[in-house]
């Protein structure tokens, strides 16, 4: 209690976790351990930083930093202070034309190589998981990637960094004088620095092996190669923080130079009759300008070979084959047909199964880079209930990688590892393999234990490779640095450890660990859990996108709490911390739960969390509650009107509620219709902001009869819904009942599918297209064979082409709904409002509004926290008008932004008609009165 009093004195309380909950929810990170921190911490500045440090030494407590946790490899887990520094370390800023950029942090990788996009640049490490992983463990495990290699990393392209070592000492090496500030305020550590590098210098042997060691990828350990690739203790001490794991110093600020980004690609799949013959194609490969060249084994293939987009050919491919994406990058058109041209005349000489195609269709090249990518999430999504899905990667000497494929492969055998896959940078050497393993008993421990020992034994000492190449040493390859790097290395990197962390209590037991069995300690089980989320692998990938990461829980910590919820269940049902934990888990996991399913879209395992929440809030509805929504939504089309009737009566008092819509809908016809148009509930009820504006309905109408494409709103269409309101708050019987009578419904209009059909609200659409397990099997088959399109789908593939849209001038801004992202329909929606506006953009921030139907009036903060960065963004760049296609999104919009969000349709509806004295969209310019657009004189 003292600690937690002390830390509430140097940060605000509410940034100091205490709770259960909280301390759960952090337990894990992507790899197989679990230590449960005493307290969390959310520091915002240096100066935080440092009294941390303060306080870790006063009370002898080990003290960890953590960004995304995304580390494979036990880095950011503890069982004392865990600072989480993703909330408050994301300033960003691009310099030099894109030729270095600055960050915290805190930033996610993905969204550096975005703004630095513009620029025909990005950053030189390129992880796989650069979309959810931080600058701060990209940093702090010197990450690479597929086309990084040995010198584009972070350590060779770092160009300065600012950091904080356990003694409080802050300095950022770009300040003038910050050598000299080192060696004044630090002496016994700049001495310390350089008598390690003398002797290494002095030991040839050891020098020797250090330069071969970085020769290939290699993040075993400290990174003893700034001892001799530098002279000034400062340089030194900075690069090797690159690659520390958070064990030397906390990180606050670095720049990096940049590198090109190279918007032209050239991309194949080569098929070999064995791994040798694939690994014997690499160096020419490589000779001929591949700056991919990615390793495939059978076993890897046929985890995948069943997936979409996947190409026939692999499910045939004989029990012995092997594959290599290869991908060249250029940046000019001559350059890229030289690669090629080498290309078309090396592959002859190759020993190949069939002459490969290569694409330069992005769309192809999309799917081909899908058949990699897809490894991962393939075998954690097969993996058996209760078992962990274990990462791990390799680097052998480039001219041996063949021989040592077949005896890592053979390893895995022998171990009964069946399921496993390998797979690999196969230019550099690296070879990642992935395995699912048990944890119940202290067999399953043995088992894994032994088959690291063999495999460190195969790798460091048989062929001189490295264990670890790009993840980091972490907690599970501690114990076999010696083994690695021998005697005289170990020893310097220990009294490197000394020497800047006496105490040792900066994330101890990573890097190095005098426990021999580190490994296989505080190792996680993964109780059984809701078959929505059972097959999560805590990777962490999810939470970028969610809505509530910065308010309460992200949907990788609700799956962890609700596993925690399941031991302790089986352990002791009375437990006083089950009831804690089921407490507060129905505020933190289910209540602010924006339900939106963004997070399936990055999952590896296209999990969706939001189908949880919406089981448990489901299970928290009683029978009775249940029938009396189903009865609501039988009679539907009388609940419309009172919601209408409630909101004019409730404007008297809320200005914050939106005015109600008007009760009848423009008149239409069924005679030459081109299209049937379901007006959602949401259009039906909730009428625009303001008196002026006209309705989305009434906008569709217009605009597509201008186009020549009449629209028919069915007279009876009103009380039809897609259940997306009631099946969000855990009403099932309801939304069944809704989206069957909806699509019996949407069957007769369209006579059976004869005429497409069309929705305003890009999450009405989403619901009806993916409804399939709400249906009954007759409607299944009617659903199937109907077209239908989202508002924005028409707009693009059915209006724009009939139309010569005038841009208005101005520059609009896009918000792509949750649904809109899962339909693949953001490219269309940037489309469509290119053709009619200036300029339009989507913010780099945008992602989930967190308004949810109308859990954004329930839980305003939720709104509040998903929109921060967003709402600032919006704020900086002003724009003349904002877009969205969903009327609820429009309204959290408008209320976290300030600025009015209208209907696409509404942009749509300015550009195809004569405008008079309009100056651009803007909010006082944004609509003519219906009169006055009945007499404009039409575009199309």
């Amino acid at each position: 209690m003292d600690l937690e009093r002390e830390l509430a004195g140097i940060m605000a309380p509410e940034r100091v976790l205490s709770r259960w909950i909280d301390r759960i929810a952090y337990a894990n990170d992507a790899s197989v351990y679990r230590l449960v921190p005493r307290v969390v911490v959310q520091p915002e500045s240096i100066g935080e930083v440092q009294a941390l440090f303060r306080v870790s030494r006063a009370h002898r407590v080990p003290l960890t930093f953590r960004a995304a946790g995304t580390s494979l490899s036990g880095q950011g887990v503890t069982d004392g202070i865990l600072a989480v520094v993703s909330r408050h370390w994301r300033r960003l800023e691009v310099l030099e034309e894109g030729r270095k950029v600055h960050f915290q942090p805190g930033v996610i990788g993905g969204a550096v190589n975005r703004h630095l996009r513009e620029y025909g640049a990005k950053i030189g490490p390129d992880p796989a998981s650069i979309d959810a992983c931080m600058m701060g463990g990209i940093l702090a495990n010197n990450s690479s990637g597929m086309c990084c290699g040995v010198l584009l990393n972070a350590y060779h392209t770092l160009d300065s960094i600012s950091f904080v070592l356990p003694d409080g000492l802050a300095i950022d090496t770009a300040q003038p004088g910050a050598a000299a500030k080192l060696e004044r305020e630090a002496p016994r550590l700049a001495a310390g620095l350089l008598d390690l590098k003398a002797r290494i210098e002095a030991n040839d042997a050891l020098r020797e092996r250090i330069r071969s060691k970085y020769e290939m990828k290699n993040t075993m350990g400290y990174s003893l190669n700034a001892f001799l690739d530098y002279s000034e203790p400062l340089d030194i001490l900075a690069h090797l923080l690159i690659g520390s794991e958070g064990t030397l110093g906390f990180i606050a600020e670095a720049v990096l130079e940049t590198v090109p980004d190279y918007p032209l690609k050239y991309t194949g799949l080569l098929f070999f009759t064995d791994v040798p013959r694939a690994c014997a194609a690499i160096a020419a490969l490589r000779d001929s300008g591949a700056r991919a060249l990615e390793l495939m084994d059978r076993a890897s293939l046929r985890s995948i070979e069943e997936q979409p987009d996947v190409p026939a050919r692999i499910r045939e491919l004989p029990p012995s084959a092997a594959a290599l994406l290869v991908e060249y990058q250029c940046r000019t058109e001559e350059e890229l047909e030289q690669h090629a041209s080498a290309c078309r005349e090396l592959l002859p000489s190759l020993p190949l199964m069939e002459q490969p195609s290569f694409t330069r269709d992005l769309v192809e090249q999309a799917a081909l880079w899908r058949v990699r990518k897809g490894l991962i999430p393939s075998v954690g999504a097969m993996r058996r209930r209760g078992t962990s899905c274990i990462i791990e990667d390799v680097a052998f000497p480039v001219e041996r990688l063949a021989s040592g494929v077949a005896d890592l492969q053979g390893l895995l055998a022998e171990f009964s590892y069946d399921d496993a896959i390998v797979f690999g940078h196969a230019k550099d050497g690296n070879l990642h393999f992935v395995l699912n393993q048990a944890f119940r008993n202290a067999r399953d421990a043995d088992r894994f234990d032994a088959f690291m020992r063999a495999l460190a034994d195969l790798v460091a000492t048989r062929y001189g490779g490295a264990l670890k190449a790009e993840h980091g040493t972490g907690r599970n390859m501690a114990p076999f640095v010696a083994t690695e790097w021998g005697a005289d290395a170990h020893r310097i990197m220990r009294d490197l450890k000394r020497l800047i962390d006496p105490d040792g209590l900066l994330n101890p037991g990573v890097i190095l660990n005098e426990d021999p069995r580190a490994h296989v300690a505080d190792l996680k089980s993964l109780p059984t859990v809701e078959s929505e989320v059972d097959h999560c692998i805590e990777c962490g990938f999810c939470e970028r996108v969610c809505p509530s990461r910065d308010l309460t829980l992200t949907p990788r910590q609700r799956i962890v709490v609700r596993r925690e919820i399941a031991r302790l269940r089986a352990l002791r049902p009375d437990a006083p911390r089950l009831a804690e934990l089921e407490r507060d888990f129905a505020y933190d996991g289910v209540e602010t739960c924006a339900a939106d399913g963004l997070c399936a879209v990055p999952c590896p395992v296209g999990i969706d969390t939001g189908a949880l929440v919406k089981l448990l809030r489901r299970r928290s509805r009683s029978d009775a509650s249940q029938e009396i929504a189903r009865l609501v939504a039988r009679r539907l089309a009388l609940a419309e009107s009172a919601a209408r009737m409630s909101l004019r009566l409730g404007r008297l008092l809320r200005r914050d509620l939106p005015p109600a819509a008007r009760p009848t809908v423009p008149a239409t016809a069924r005679a030459g219709a081109k299209a049937v148009y379901l007006p959602s509930c949401v259009s039906r009820v909730v009428g625009p902001d303001e008196r002026r504006d006209r309705s989305v309905i009434e906008l569709m109408v217009a605009v597509s009869a201008r186009a020549g494409l009449p629209l028919w709103i069915p007279e009876d269409s009103g009380g039809h819904c897609c259940g997306l309101a009631f099946s969000s708050k855990g009403f099932h019987r309801a939304s069944a009942a809704c989206v069957n009578r909806t699509v019996e419904a949407l069957w007769a209009w369209s006579d059976g599918g004869a005429l497409p059909i069309v929705l305003d609200s890009s999450p009405c659409a989403h619901t009806l297209k993916r409804s399939g397990t709400e249906l009954l099997p007759q409607n299944r088959e009617r659903i199937a064979r109907m077209r239908i399109l989202d508002s924005i789908e028409f707009a693009h593939d059915e209006v724009l082409p009939r139309c010569a849209p005038r841009p208005v001038g101005g520059r609009v801004v896009l918000h792509p709904t949750c649904s809109v992202r899962k339909m693949n329909l953001t490219g269309k929606l940037l489309r469509v409002a290119e053709a009619c506006a200036a300029a339009a953009e989507i913010p780099a921030s945008a992602g989930c509004c967190g308004f949810a139907g109308d859990r954004g009036y329930s839980h305003p903060e939720l709104t509040e926290a998903a929109m921060r960065e967003e709402a600032a963004e919006i704020a900086a760049s002003a724009p003349d008008g904002c877009y969205s296609t969903s009327r609820t999104c429009e309204i959290g919009l408008t209320r976290a932004t300030g600025r009015p969000f209208r209907h696409l349709w509404s942009l749509l509806d300015e550009a195809t008609r004569e405008r008079h004295g309009s100056a651009g969209p803007g909010p006082r310019a944004e609509r003519s009165p219906p009169e006055a657009a009945a007499r404009s004189s039409p575009r199309c």
